[in-house]
């Protein structure tokens, strides 16, 4: 990455890099040379600070450009940032910091409390500050700053470990997945292609910057390009157009939350999206928008998209693209045999560990190992339909994970935080279906003999608020006598979720 961030400063010095744009006060620019200059600042003071090469800190922010500074800034030091979600709970916090033995944080000041109280062998955290705040030197973002020639000089490793990502998978707890440089520069250099960006582009980032979709989608993509990002606080409806047309943005990444959200505001007459990214392709609400969705498939352990749409040519509305030329995709049924055109099947994707595909789970052989079939196919937990000329067509998801307003949660999750509640005999989560956000959690309960069912359910949400993040709540909570069960003794969530629906 410090190739790429030299080269791009060379030959884009005064260019527009990074446009913040707050929901309070002015916005704020940096240009290539600039970006560069404070990620070297950044890096100078972690030496500074005695955080070591291939030690992990924990970076705990909404979207802001000090997040971009540290995350870039990492690389240069040979630091490993851990990307948190923001809406993380304290039970996850601790979890993440404890999983990957970090030792420093990076966080907002409202945020210092809670990250400080959930991760206490921490050696230190830097706050940034809140508009009109003032804090101590030695806690504040700006004074882990040092000076930018004192970076830490590193040879060029793509090897080296980049930055870790926590995922919801189908066990208890989220996994940690670790990218390498050479991660980064692929899913830079490949988004880019799909998208079709160039040095002209400005693009608009409302998604979580913790995240694969804003990381590479967005930020590293334009990166690659010498593209501008104009980035934003996090998704706002009222807000998204009047940002959009202001910096003449011509791409964004979405969700299908978003653009139900959309739907609900006044549309400018004229703007300047070339493209939208999304998870399918050409929506009928492309032509209330006046633009082109690119429909996408990726994972956090893909880095990029595994299947894309055409920009340039016409695509099958609704599905998820055409299997990218840079990785290999198959999809099988039960019997592990390929599927024909017109049946539905289970995706499986393949590429080369450390470059298209992530690294590892972090500090978990086990599960790294579990991740693939004996082929060497990343077992993605996702089913797709094959469509006669080649688009794929989602279908469903492994049964235990939900999408919720774009993020993933393993019902496995929050059934683990649930069971532990006293009271509780036995417990089933699954998706129910919700019109803004896709889906949501949504709980069936067998309560103990003699307690009352809205004293449990008190119970049930304050350790859902207490250990989950707040889109892993159950939207609903049922007390039920007992549950449905297959002829195995499992409890058979079909018949849950079609009861919802």
């Amino acid at each position: 990455m410090r190739w790429l961030l030299e080269t791009q400063a060379a030959q884009f010095a005064s260019r527009t890099a990074l446009v913040w744009s707050p929901f309070v006060g002015a916005p704020k620019t940096w240009t290539y040379s600039e970006l560069l200059r404070d990620a070297r600042a950044f890096s100078a003071g972690l030496t500074r600070r005695g955080v070591g090469v291939g030690q992990r800190i924990i970076l705990h922010t909404d979207n802001c450009p000090e997040f971009l500074i540290g995350w870039l800034g990492c690389a240069l030091a040979g630091v490993v940032p851990v990307t948190t979600n923001a809406k993380s709970s304290a039970d996850e916090l601790a979890f993440f910091a404890d999983r990957t033995d970090a030792v420093a944080a990076i966080t907002q000041s409202h945020f210092v409390g809670l990250v400080g109280a959930a991760c206490p062998r921490l050696a230190w955290i830097a706050a940034i500050p809140g508009d009109g705040e003032r804090l101590a030197r030695d806690e504040d973002f700006a004074g882990l700053l040092a000076e930018p020639n004192d970076a830490p000089w590193r040879a060029f490793d793509p090897d080296a470990p980049f930055g870790i990502q926590f995922t919801s998978g189908t066990t208890s707890r989220p996994k940690a997945v670790l990218w390498t440089h050479a991660n980064a520069l692929w899913g830079a250099r490949v988004s880019a292609a799909h998208e079709q960006l160039t040095s002209n582009d400005r693009h608009l980032v409302t998604m979580p910057l913790f995240h694969t979709n804003a990381q590479v989608y967005s930020v590293l993509a334009s990166l690659w390009v010498g593209a501008t990002i104009v980035l934003q606080p996090r998704f706002s409806a009222s807000r998204f157009w009047d940002v959009a047309v202001r910096h003449a943005c011509t791409f964004a990444s979405v969700v299908p939350f978003c653009v139900r959200a959309l739907m609900a505001q006044p549309k400018p007459e004229r703007h300047s999206f070339r493209y939208w990214g999304n998870a399918v392709c050409e929506p009928p609400t492309d032509q209330h928008f006046g633009v082109k969705t690119i429909g996408w498939w990726g994972m956090t352990e893909t880095i990029t998209h595994g299947t894309v749409g055409f920009p340039d040519l016409p695509n099958r509305p609704m599905s998820m693209g055409r299997p990218s030329p840079n990785y290999e995709i198959l999809v099988v049924g039960g019997d592990g045999q390929p599927i024909r055109a017109g049946e539905t099947g289970d995706l499986l994707i393949r590429g080369v560990r450390g470059l298209s595909m992530f690294s590892s789970y972090f500090a978990d052989d086990a599960a790294t190992q579990s991740a693939f079939d004996e082929r060497g196919y990343f077992i993605t937990g996702d089913r797709v339909t094959l469509a006669e000329d080649g688009f794929m067509v989602f279908a469903d998801r492994s049964k235990d994970m939900l999408k919720v307003g774009g993020e993933n949660v393993a019902a496995s999750e929050v059934e683990r935080v649930i069971a532990a509640v006293p009271g509780v005999l036995e417990v089933a989560v699954v998706a129910a279906p919700d019109a803004m956000l896709d889906e949501t959690p949504f709980a069936f309960v067998i309560a103990a003999p003699g307690i009352a069912a809205d004293r449990l359910k008190l119970l049930i949400d304050a350790a859902c608020a207490r250990h989950l993040a707040t889109f892993k709540h159950p939207s609903g909570i049922r007390i039920v006598e007992s549950l449905p069960r297959s002829t195995l003794g499992k409890v058979a969530k079909a018949e849950l979720r079609a009861l919802l629906r």
